[in-house]
């Protein structure tokens, strides 16, 4: 990470920006409203450490949402680092699932700040479909789903998640969706018997 001069951005003031987005995330997916002093209090930072970061509640929405996407997308290729590729791809659709979550959550106050940022590109799409096709591919490879499975049917098939309400038990519900889901992209797979 730079500074905005351009020169690298000392570990402690990353730290801290992290603090401050993962913070963000939270606090803005309960209400859009919430107060950036409000944020800078909970990450344990001045606001003026808030200001420098982000000089408005425009540019802190943009860049949570931003931050919150690479996350995501990052964390495919290091879960098949260390996970066999079905078990990267399972944990990965709960990252997804908390991530529609909290963009969910978030929905009003990235409507506000997009629209305060002259409609600025929110939608991460792409990343997310070259996460899924990576693990898919890498599920394809060792046979552990069915070699037809494409990114649009993977994303056919969890759509579900769109109707699951934030406010009720949604972490019980995209479980039992995401195994059902899971259950159905093994059917058929090579290396099943």
């Amino acid at each position: 990470m730079e500074t905005r001069n351009g020169g690298p951005q000392r570990s402690d003031a990353q730290r801290n920006r992290e603090r401050i987005l993962e913070v963000a995330l939270v606090e803005l997916a309960r209400s859009a409203d919430a107060p950036m002093s409000l944020i800078a209090k909970k990450a344990g930072v001045g606001q003026g450490t808030l200001y420098r970061n982000f000089p408005n509640r425009e540019a802190l929405v943009l860049e949570a949402y931003h931050h919150e996407v690479r996350q995501l997308t990052d964390s495919a290729a290091e879960l098949l680092k260390t996970r066999e590729p079905d078990e990267a791809l399972r944990t990965w659709m709960d990252r997804l699932a908390r991530f529609i979550m909290a963009k969910t959550g978030l929905a009003d106050a990235l409507r506000q700040a997009a629209s305060a940022a002259g409609g600025q590109e929110l939608s991460g799409y792409s990343l997310v479909r070259e996460s899924i096709e990576v693990l898919l591919d890498a599920n394809r490879e060792s046979g552990t789903i069915r070699p037809d499975i494409t990114v649009d049917d993977f994303l056919l098939a969890i759509a579900g998640i769109w109707q699951i309400d934030i406010r009720g038990d949604w972490h019980t519900k995209t479980t039992r969706l995401l195994d059902l889901v899971m259950d159905g992209l093994r059917a058929g797979a090579p290396g099943r018997h």
